[in-house]
């Protein structure tokens, strides 16, 4: 028969004061023998008797309170503890009626004392679709929140894995650039993988509630720039993709710093996409040494970064003396947004970026990271709107002036031309059953010349469905078209003789890809 709670609480108590009786009668037959072997030197017959029927007594008395312990641990669902244990046992706590009174299950921190995890937090600060260059503030709104404990070390991975096939109507020129678009990676016009595509391993740790080491090893054989395939050692190589120290407290202070290995705060290029990003991200997403300064509070969020000059790591280049050296702290970006309610469910972001230095200042021929004279600097500007179970966002970005390598004296009719792109996608969320199902789509073009040349521009559409089957493991699936093919080095031409470029505007691909992303 099933008990009250106050009812259990009465048995527990009993049961406590049982346990006290047995030890203390455990001890009260340890003292009668010893008695027993003093009184047999004075008068062992008469001595004997008596303790021999004392001694049965207390056997008899002992057992039928063990019995009664049983009982009580047994109508609690626990089993009875050894004998030599009985006194140790910790207190029975009582079971929940039902699963539906059962504390809901959460991600909160796992482990103890200075390691900890955080799976949920984890799967957001690795994630490389949303808050792609404000890591350092989700990570301080997350200690904010408490999720996120102080004087500890916090262990967090993630695993990308895909399998796609892509065709083209060109041989050799697949333009999907979730890996390098080049025949060393894709031949013949169809191909098929089944690959990881990235492997995330990261460190969190938080020095008191001011200071913070944040560093993250990122494995992307696809878009290392190393040599070769993608099974070639040079691009087998696991880097530091992002490590600064950060000193901030959200709780006390609106401003925060960071310094170190970041990404730069210019435009907004995440993507609804669940997994392909979006072309703003690759045209303009920056990623560079440099001190970062950063405040946030009621909705408004200003950025402002010192950029290391010279080539950097992603989209970001200011010349030092002529060169692409990175020897003098010489560009810096700035970006600001509002988030404010537009309705009970409803919130609206708008945003605007300036760097001074864009990585598009080379001249002809263009190859990576190559010297520039002038630095090229880009804007961009951008707006959000969140519902309940819905998300529409667009963005632009354009240089401020022409990219010189732009123009090939080979092809004169073709002038230099800036460089811009663009986005605009949404998502919506239905629930099937007991999960939900994100439906997204997205457009976005890169244009980096002018109209007719073979690389006036790359667009790229994408739809995508994804279900998180856990708080922080997503599968997904895209289907994918790319309307033409302009890669970066040599855009223009200069690798393949005067007058002809590898670019081609009429280049299509389409790609269906199905993949996983899984963090902890």
């Amino acid at each position: 028969m099933l008990k009250s709670p106050y009812q259990n609480e009465k048995m527990i108590n009993h049961g406590s004061v049982i346990l006290k009786l047995v030890k203390f009668k455990s001890a009260l037959v340890a003292s009668v023998a010893i008695s027993a072997l003093t009184v047999f030197d004075a008068n062992a017959a008469t001595t004997l008797e008596e303790l021999a029927k004392k001694l049965e007594m207390l056997a008899a008395e002992n057992a039928a309170l063990r019995s009664r312990v049983e009982q009580l641990e047994s109508a609690q669902g626990k089993p009875a503890a050894p004998a030599v244990q009985q006194a140790n046992v910790a207190p029975v706590q009582a079971a929940p009626a039902s699963n539906a009174d059962a504390p809901a299950q959460t991600t909160s921190d796992v482990g103890s004392g200075f390691v900890r995890f955080n799976n949920e937090y984890s799967y957001k600060v690795l994630d490389a679709t949303t808050n792609i260059n404000r890591k350092q503030q989700l990570i301080l709104e997350n200690k904010k929140s408490g999720n996120l404990a102080e004087d500890s070390l916090y262990l967090s991975a993630g695993v990308t894995a895909i399998a796609d096939y892509q065709w083209s109507n060109t041989q050799n020129k697949f333009g999907y650039l979730m890996r390098h678009p080049t025949a060393n990676n894709q031949q013949a016009t169809e191909v098929s993988e089944a690959v990881i595509h990235s492997a995330q391993f990261a460190i969190t740790g938080n020095v008191g509630d001011w200071v913070t080491a944040y560093a993250e090893l990122l494995y992307d054989p696809q878009q290392s720039f190393g040599a070769g395939t993608i099974t070639d050692l040079t691009r087998n190589q696991v880097q530091l993709r992002r490590g600064y120290v950060m000193f901030g407290n959200l709780e006390k202070s609106p401003v925060y710093l960071s310094l170190g290995k970041m990404a730069v705060p210019f435009g907004l290029t995440d993507t609804v996409n669940p997994f392909t990003a979006s072309t703003v991200w690759h045209a303009f997403g920056g990623l560079a040494y440099g001190v970062h300064a950063g405040y946030s509070q009621d909705g408004l969020n200003i950025n402002l970064m010192g950029v290391q000059g010279g080539a950097q790591f992603r989209a970001a280049h200011v010349p030092v003396n002529g060169t692409n050296i990175p020897s003098k702290l010489n560009n810096f970006a700035v970006n600001a947004s509002y988030t404010f309610n537009v309705a009970d469910d409803t919130t609206a972001m708008f945003g605007a970026s300036y760097i001074k230095g864009s990585p598009y200042c080379q001249g002809f021929p263009i190859v990576h990271f190559q010297a520039c004279d002038e630095a090229n600097g880009a804007y961009d500007i951008y707006a959000q709107i969140v519902g309940s179970n819905w998300l529409i966002q667009g963005e632009f970005a354009e240089t401020d002036n022409e990219w010189p390598g732009t123009f090939n004296p080979t092809i004169p009719q073709f002038a230099a031309s800036k460089v811009n792109s663009w986005a605009i996608g949404g998502k919506y969320t239905v629930a099937l059953g007991n999960t939900n199902l994100d439906i997204s789509g997205e457009f976005s073009r890169f244009k980096s010349g002018p109209d007719g040349s073979p690389w006036e521009r790359q667009d790229q559409w994408v739809l995508g469905l994804a279900n998180f089957i856990t708080p922080s493991a997503k599968v997904f699936g895209e289907f994918i078209h790319i309307d033409g093919y302009a890669p970066l080095n040599f855009l223009s031409g200069g690798n393949l003789g005067p007058g002809v470029t590898h670019s081609e505007a009429g280049a299509k691909t389409d790609i269906v890809l199905i993949g996983v992303n899984a963090a902890f």
